[in-house]
């Protein structure tokens, strides 16, 4: 186990990048005391005292970590890109919890045209990649069931995460245009990196160690 000098937080959100961050951190000697299923705790101990894990939405894992409330956390690149990074170190990409930002809709949809509806709830990724098109878009922003937009006419297309597919096509629709692919980062507070650089790059070294192994 390597030693630490400097207390640390980890920002880390529930769910499928939790599950696969835990093996990455056991490589490097740090287990939680509790179970995150059970557990209704949310800064949870770990076997290093000085080591504690915050559970959080993925989409606030940025905002805890660039305001010092964690030193490092992870999240998607897809996150990343609509918090802006701002006030963050994007040093390591874990390869865990991949996926495809995809643009989506009928078999038959256009992708060419002026003025296009896209519904997503990634506003900046989307209007990159139209903008890069040299395409000008109407952005409408939803939260949830993104699938539901061009069966209902609220919108041409949709900008989504796309891993197996599934249910793209249980409703019908299709990837049509690769956006970015999509995998979980570590994230460092520009403040941490230099009050606490030599844990931080002893910790980012051992599970890049870990990734690549």
């Amino acid at each position: 186990m390597m030693a630490f000098k400097s207390p640390i937080t980890i920002a880390l959100p529930k769910g499928r990048i939790l599950k696969d961050t835990l093996p990455l951190l056991a490589h490097v000697g740090i287990k939680l005391r509790d179970d995150p299923d059970t557990s209704r705790k949310l800064i949870l101990d770990t076997n290093v005292d000085v080591v504690k894990v915050v559970l959080i939405r993925a989409t606030d894992v940025p905002t805890y970590v660039q305001w010092g409330a964690a030193d490092l956390g992870v999240t998607g690149k897809d996150t990343l890109v609509e918090h802006g990074g701002e006030g963050l170190y994007e040093p390591l990409d874990l390869h865990i919890a991949k996926c495809q930002l995809m643009v989506a809709g009928h078999p038959e949809a256009s992708l060419d045209g002026q003025r296009l509806r896209i519904a997503t709830k990634y506003v900046k990724a989307a209007k990159r990649h139209f903008a890069a098109k040299g395409q000008q878009v109407e952005i409408i922003k939803l939260y949830g069931s993104m699938e539901l937009a061009p069966l209902v006419g609220l919108s041409d297309l949709i900008v989504d995460l796309v891993e197996s597919g599934n249910t793209l096509k249980a409703n019908g629709l299709v990837p049509l245009e690769f956006v970015m692919d999509i995998s979980s980062r570590l994230v460092v507070n520009k403040a941490s990196w230099k009050m606490k650089h030599e844990t931080i790059i002893a910790l980012m070294e051992a599970l890049s160690e870990a990734v690549n192994g």
